[in-house]
């Protein structure tokens, strides 16, 4: 088994390796400059048309907001608080501007995926719009193009059991652990219940679960976020000074990793800025093509607003609230720095607790709306007779990633590659149909 999850880390550096963000990257930044800088251009036009469809009657599952909602519930997980610590710890404060700058250009592709989706998308045996990069790759690009859809729904069929599934209970399991002693496979038991729950009630119940859920939490994260930055308000010029100069000169990060180069910040920034909004991996335009809407610009509009709220507001509320407490070279990393930094901002033991619920309750959505994915993507390869099937088997394995350890690693690491890979189907749709996407937004 050691020989195996060698030749499989081996797999995951090459797979997530500097070719992979330079193309996930180059393909933002292209599409950015095809669409005229659209995102940034029709920010505030996209959080006003989310506040009008938001009781869409058009066409489609449910509303576009729940769309959203559903799209970050998968999105919006573990990567906000232990990933951009993380991030931090490895790459230096200057992994943070170029997070940023993955998120700006990445706003593009989340719009690109979401107008493909819509278009593209179709109606299965059971009533339900259904769409993604396996369906805009096989109804855009056509017959030649069929292995490539396979390709993509094959590895995210496999792949949610590892990013969507295991690792998100995992850590549900560790926060409550941690924070109040909870047995892990109590925690495995209640969590597969819960999961199984709103699971089989479909896509509306997963929705409406989101729907509820993500704002909540996202409202209440930034609340303690900002009374800690507004506690260390003179801190925040440094602290913003110092992620600015370190993205260009590099920085001293913590623990073994003093010296941290430009090329470390750059490579970790982008990284977590894709492992947390996800633009590019082909997963959002799943969710954003039930949305009841007939007009894929401006689910496209609101789509790009996943990524603007993921990485620009909450990932930068973790970084900032870790930069300002001054703990980012304690030498800690991951959750474990994210608690430091909020039970040092809160000057109580109570901070630990906050992240400790924002990480089982952000991991919770992310269950939730990943089992949508790999079921849609299932549902590709073998048609509807296979979801019941497919959600009996996500819970199940809802309970083994948080209780059980065997051959948890050798999962993860599968997934992981299967992830990347996911994304280079995804990609190269959005090149080749990049004409129609710019097609569309013109109006013409």
């Amino acid at each position: 088994m050691e020989s195996i999850n060698q030749i499989l880390s081996t797999a995951s550096s090459w797979a997530w390796g500097p070719a992979m963000l330079v193309l996930l990257l180059g393909t933002g930044v292209y599409l950015t400059i095809r669409l005229r800088f659209l995102p940034l251009r029709n920010l505030f036009y996209a959080f006003s048309l989310l506040w009008k469809e938001r009781h869409s009657k058009q066409e489609g599952d449910i509303s576009p907001f729940s769309a959203l909602m559903t799209a970050m519930a998968a999105t919006v997980g573990t990567g906000n608080i232990a990933g951009v610590a993380a991030a931090i710890f490895i790459g230096g404060p200057g992994a943070i501007f170029w997070m940023w700058i993955t998120a700006l250009v990445g706003m593009a592709t989340k719009y690109s995926e979401a107008v493909l989706a819509v278009k593209y998308r179709e109606v299965d045996d059971e009533g339900r719009h259904v769409g993604g990069p396996m369906y805009y790759i096989k109804n855009g690009m056509g017959e030649k193009w069929k292995p490539l859809a396979f390709a993509f729904a094959l590895f995210g069929t496999i792949a949610a059991f590892g990013i969507g599934n295991m690792v998100q209970a995992n850590a549900v399991a560790g926060a409550m652990e941690t924070a109040f002693g909870f047995n892990n496979q109590y925690t495995g038991i209640v969590l597969m219940i819960l999961v199984g729950l709103v699971l089989f009630g479909g896509i509306q119940r997963i929705a409406k679960t989101a729907t509820a859920l993500v704002p909540l939490m996202a409202v209440l994260y930034i609340a303690f976020s900002l009374f800690i930055l507004g506690t260390h308000v003179d801190q925040l010029p440094s602290a913003l000074a110092t992620i600015v100069e370190s993205a260009f000169t590099g920085s001293a990060a913590a623990g073994g990793f003093a010296g941290a180069t430009i090329i470390l910040a750059i490579q970790f920034g982008v990284a977590r800025g894709v492992f947390s909004n996800e633009a590019g991996l082909g997963t959002a335009p799943i969710a954003h093509a039930a949305a009841k809407t007939n007009d894929p610009i401006h689910q496209g509009h609101i789509a790009m607003l996943g990524t603007f709220i993921d990485t620009i507001i909450l990932c930068t509320m973790t970084a900032l609230v870790i930069m300002v407490t001054g703990v980012w070279q304690s030498g800690e990393t991951g959750s474990p720095l994210t608690a430091l930094a909020f039970s040092t901002g809160l000057d109580s033991d109570f901070g630990s607790v906050v992240v400790a619920v924002g990480l089982a309750i952000f991991a919770f959505t992310t269950l939730i709306g990943w089992s949508y994915y790999g079921e849609r993507c299932a549902e590709y390869l073998a048609g509807t007779k296979i979801i019941t099937p497919y959600r009996m088997l996500w819970v199940v394995a809802v309970f083994a990633g948080a209780a059980l350890s065997n051959y948890f690693n050798t999962v993860l690491i599968l997934a992981d590659v299967l992830n990347a890979l996911m994304a280079i189907p995804n990609l190269i749709a959005l090149l080749v149909l990049s004409p129609i996407i710019i097609k569309l937004s013109q109006g013409k």
